[in-house]
């Protein structure tokens, strides 16, 4: 198989696991709680300023996604994203930039 047919092969599955984990309850919900809480952060409802460091939550709902989709091992690769925080990741609200990582990190975990 040529690289290119493979690359295409592995973002094919990549994109349906995420669709079918999307799917999934217990992601659709953290989600929706992650879009939830930037609202609040966006309307000034919260009193939060950026993303400080004592602002935990937002890893845990990361976390959560990445772990229950793909493990323990999941973990290590959600660090990396949360730390470096690729393409759109950088340009997304505090929750969502983490349950993004989450769900993508859970998934390359799952599909590797």
């Amino acid at each position: 198989m040529s690289k290119a047919k493979e690359k295409g092969e592995i973002e094919r599955r990549l994109r349906r696991l995420i669709q079918s984990r999307c799917e999934d309850v217990n992601v659709h919900l953290l989600i929706r709680a992650a879009l939830y809480l930037d609202d609040e952060l966006a309307e000034d409802r919260v009193e939060v300023e950026g993303d400080p460091v004592n602002l935990l939550c937002d890893e845990f709902l990361g976390m959560s996604i990445a772990e229950y989709i793909g493990g323990k091992s999941a973990l290590f690769n959600y660090v990396r994203y949360d730390m470096r925080k690729p393409g759109v990741l950088s340009e997304l609200g505090v929750f969502l930039d983490d349950v993004i990582a989450g769900l993508i990190t859970g998934c390359m975990t799952r599909l590797f």
